[in-house]
């Protein structure tokens, strides 16, 4: 454990990630999530106001102004229990014998969960859908819509979650939150940290290939992928993990990996055949899980940067000259588009636009056409960059230029909507154990256990369930 802001303790985990501090001093309340599947709900709010509801809903209203009409594509409800986004995409598209390119999604959604997100389906009707029936996934069709579906159409993501095993009263658990929930308030949100799943914490690894791919060892990343073993993964994961690192035989390590592990089976069945064709094992995955190891490292250099700029004592909702910040649309939704560097002729004018919630503070996501901030943030991020030996040139990507990145901005800070503790109630008397159930909204991009880890401060967060 590493000391944070505060004086409160990190974990080495949430170090590795990029995520060094806490915003609140507040004493956390401790305890699980994801105790079971059904105790982490996600539900996604479209910009329309829209829900996809995991319980079918009778709600006739036309989302996104859909059709009955056929159009080019069938928007449906995907609710899924206990699947990662890539693998129930993957089972709806080998159901209606269609490729997964034609399905398209807005977000990748926790896989220990039950969530519910809207699909298109090009050129399918709802028949086709009707039939659809697989262990934990549900595809419910709503209607015709005039375009395969994104992310512009996503406001955010609402929350219900249960913390289990707290060891403490009803009322120092209330007050604990209350106070976290305060202080969360005061400094105008949350860092808006990239959360523990966009790297995976059990094996928090994704980053790191993606950081090889940039830097263009594409063997060296591969085995990152197939090889590296985690103490905290299953027994014969690691085992089979630790074989190949050694004998490097892909033949028996198909042999050899546990069938689960369905993503590191595709690319050993290709290095079965053809043991020098890295780039062409990684193009065995999903166009999306090979540009997810680039946002990965991204993303950990972006959590990096924040972490900076709060160990440096900089505000997070106040800008300095050589920040950037963007615009914000009447739904309160970030203009990334929309941005400008803070000047010294322009920071007073900015200062005040951030204060009547017009404006934000943002921090680059590196990328071929991103540049870093200047100034004091400037400063932190040239240094990060230096130590992590990265260049913005290698995010083009000349082996996989499929998978190049630009780059882009991210505000500095999320804010719960709507938070509110539902209930609380006892689990047992001996030992002594209770449970909080939590809800509220999140802006797309933000992570709930960004919002999650500063309520309960976990000291552990495998057995914590992050």
């Amino acid at each position: 454990m590493t000391k944070g802001v505060g004086g409160l303790s990190v974990s080495e985990i949430e170090k590795s990630i990029g995520i060094e501090v806490y915003a609140t001093r507040s004493a956390g309340i401790g305890g699980v999530i994801r105790q079971n599947v059904e105790d982490f709900a996600v539900e996604e709010v479209l910009v329309d106001g829209s829900k996809a509801q995991i319980e079918p809903s009778t709600n006739t209203g036309k989302t996104l102004g859909s059709s009955e009409i056929q159009r080019h594509f069938l928007l449906c409800v995907l609710v899924k229990r206990n699947w990662d986004t890539f693998s129930a995409v993957k089972a709806v598209a080998d159901d209606l014998g269609i490729s997964m390119g034609r399905i398209q999604i807005g977000g990748i959604k926790d896989a220990r969960a039950v969530t519910a997100q809207y699909v298109t389906i090009e050129n399918a009707l709802v028949e086709d859908v009707q039939g659809f029936k697989t262990r934990g996934l549900e595809l419910r069709p709503v209607g015709y819509f005039h375009s395969q579906f994104s992310s512009y159409y996503l406001f955010g993501n609402s929350f219900q979650i249960i913390i289990n095993s707290i060891n403490h009263s009803k009322s120092v658990i209330k007050k604990r939150i209350d106070q976290t929930i305060q202080e969360i308030q005061s400094i105008g949100g949350v860092p808006n940290f990239f959360g523990h799943q966009r790297f995976g914490t059990t094996r928090p690894i994704t980053h790191l290939v993606g950081k090889t791919i940039v830097k263009g060892d594409l063997e060296k990343a591969a085995m990152l992928f197939l090889a590296e073993p985690s103490p905290n993964e299953h027994s014969k994961s690691r085992e089979a993990r630790t074989e190949l690192k050694e004998s490097q035989d892909f033949k028996q390590a198909l042999q050899n990996f546990p069938k689960h592990l369905r993503y590191e089976r595709l690319m050993l069945r290709h290095l079965t055949e053809k043991p020098t064709d890295y780039v062409g094992a990684f193009r065995r995955l999903p166009v999306k899980l090979q540009k997810l190891f680039v946002n990965a490292h991204q993303s950990y250099l972006f959590n990096r940067f924040l972490s900076g700029r709060m160990k440096f004592g900089l505000s997070l909702n106040k800008a300095e000259i050589g920040d950037y910040v963007v615009g914000v649309e009447r739904s309160g939704l970030s203009m990334i588009a929309v941005h400008k560097m803070v000047t010294a002729e322009t920071a007073a004018d900015i200062n005040r636009a951030i204060e009547a919630g017009k404006m934000r503070l943002a921090l680059p996501i590196m990328g071929s056409c991103q540049s870093s901030s200047e100034g004091a943030q400037g400063d932190i991020e040239k240094q990060i960059l230096e130590t992590e030996e990265v260049t913005t040139k290698g995010f083009r990507i000349r082996t996989m230029p499929e998978i190049a990145s630009k780059g882009s901005l991210r505000v500095t800070l999320t804010s719960p909507i709507d938070f509110l503790v539902k209930n609380m109630s006892s689990v047992s008397a001996k030992p002594f154990r209770n449970r909080v159930e939590v809800s509220f909204t999140l802006q797309r991009g933000s992570y709930a256990t960004v919002i999650l880890r500063e309520i309960m401060k976990p000291n552990d967060l495998i057995e914590a369930g992050f």
